[in-house]
């Protein structure tokens, strides 16, 4: 018989406890993942622009918008995983968690196919509607088709996050999380200093990696003795669960697409001025993955928090995994956001030798270091309606507020003005409109909740 998840070694008790020191148990460990995740990219960049070109490195910096619309479908995927997995294991039902468990796995790894697929065969068609420069053309279309067939093991990856994570374990995923970190690193030193590779060895290095981090996560899991075990002989679709899962996880992907698609505007903005400041907004860039990721965590906590109370039937502590997930990556955002305003130099300079593309960099992270805090606000409360099970309501607001909003300001305010900061304040604006909206949202959904009487 499989053993309770309580039983197993490191899982956070998310239903019973103080909730300020489980979620931040939980959280800080998906920190360290999502940064190390981070660090595929950060490490592509910083050692293609110190060890090889600015060409090179603006190849690398034009793909990071296609990167994140591809890679947010596969992470919204798994979120709708994660909040199914999370009321399974809430309300103890084990047969419908394997059920779930099994589906999910198809439906993430064959995402990642058909996503790797997509964009191997159409990276110039899109590299070029992007309006990319002509000199970098080449190598971003090199290292796009390249990275897109790693989307696999990062479809495989992200759904074993997301099972692991919704049943208390955010550790093991950053073991093996640090371990392809580290292979990464090792690999594009030695592709780009030893072979002579540019943009081209780097995704080689990341794919690599990525397949590692997928083997690895896969096999721990078939050794699991709970429910959430992976049993090949048990894998098969489950179509009322496939249902449910992609009910939640299309939208959370959409979610994360819609915001990657309103960046594609913002792209094309910063591809209308030069190489210099095209790459120095590829190297600034990383302060925002870095600030977003360790955010993120607390979302992922804030949607399995109240993924599991809810299963367990307590409300009270729904609304305390909110606002206790939304005051730590306030915070968090705040703090990280002066950090990396008085350390702005001293980090662009990890990523190019070239003092004009860090003083470009500056130009975009003075506006945005005080900026991020905001959408903390935003981000938590679309996790908390997707805890709800409420997803399509919440993708509507964002497409109005953070894609069409930013479309037009970027044919209105910038296109009147045409200077960076006009450009980069639009996400302030956004993040802020879009964040009442959701709010207003999720209190009328939390008010007509009804669950059974809590007993705890």
């Amino acid at each position: 018989m499989a053993r309770s998840l309580s039983a197993r070694a490191g899982s956070i008790q998310m239903t019973e406890g103080s909730l300020y020191k489980n979620i931040l148990l939980f959280s800080v460990p998906l920190i360290f993942s999502q940064l190390l995740q981070v660090l595929f990219n950060m490490a592509d960049v910083a050692v293609v622009g110190k060890f090889s070109s600015a060409t090179a490195l603006g190849s690398v910096g034009s793909t990071s918008t296609l990167v994140t619309l591809f890679t947010g479908f596969l992470i919204g995927l798994s979120n709708g995983v994660n909040v199914r997995v999370a009321q399974y294991l809430g309300a103890r039902q084990e047969e419908d968690t394997r059920n779930c468990v099994h589906t999910a796995l198809i439906l993430c790894t064959l995402s990642g196919v058909v996503i790797a697929v997509l964009c191997f065969f159409l990276a110039a068609p899109m590299l070029e509607l992007l309006k990319t420069k002509d000199d970098l053309l080449p190598g971003a279309v090199l290292y796009f088709r390249i990275y897109a067939l790693g989307m696999p093991a990062l479809g495989i990856f992200n759904f074993g996050n997301a099972v692991l994570s919704a049943s208390g374990d955010t550790k093991r995923p950053l073991a093996y999380l640090t371990a392809a970190g580290i292979l990464n690193v090792i690999l594009n030193l030695f592709f780009v200093i030893v072979c002579k590779m540019a943009a081209d060895g780097v995704a080689l290095a990341s794919i690599i990696s990525q397949y590692l981090s997928a083997v690895l996560v896969l096999l721990h899991m078939t050794h699991l003795t709970d429910s959430c075990r992976v049993e090949w002989k048990l894998l098969r679709l489950h179509g009322g669960e496939a249902g449910r899962i992609l009910g939640l996880g299309i939208p959370a992907g959409i979610q994360h697409m819609i915001f990657a698609v309103a960046n594609l505007f913002i792209q094309v903005g910063i591809n209308s001025f030069d190489s210099t400041i095209v790459s120095g907004n590829s190297a600034a860039v990383n302060v925002d993955n870095v600030i977003y990721n360790v955010m993120a965590a607390f979302y992922t906590a804030c949607s399995t928090f109240m993924g599991q109370n809810w299963g367990a039937g307590h409300k009270k502590r729904m609304m305390d995994s909110y606002l206790i997930s939304l005051f730590y990556a306030f915070a968090v955002a705040a703090v990280l956001g002066v950090a990396f305003y008085f350390a702005g130099r001293p980090f662009l300079y990890v990523f190019t030798n070239s003092a004009d593309v860090v003083e470009a960099g500056m130009q975009r992270m003075k506006i945005m270091c005080f900026s991020y805090a905001i959408s903390a606000f935003m981000d938590n409360t679309i996790a908390a309606c997707r805890g709800l099970g409420r997803t399509i309501v919440p993708t509507v607001v964002v497409i109005m507020g953070s894609c069409v909003f930013r479309v037009i300001w970027v044919y209105t305010i910038f296109a009147h003005y045409h200077t960076i900061p006009s450009l980069y304040l639009l996400y302030a604006f956004s993040w802020t409109i879009t964040a009442a909206a959701e709010i207003v949202y999720f209190l009328h959904c939390f008010r007509k909740l009804r669950l059974v009487p809590e007993t705890a």
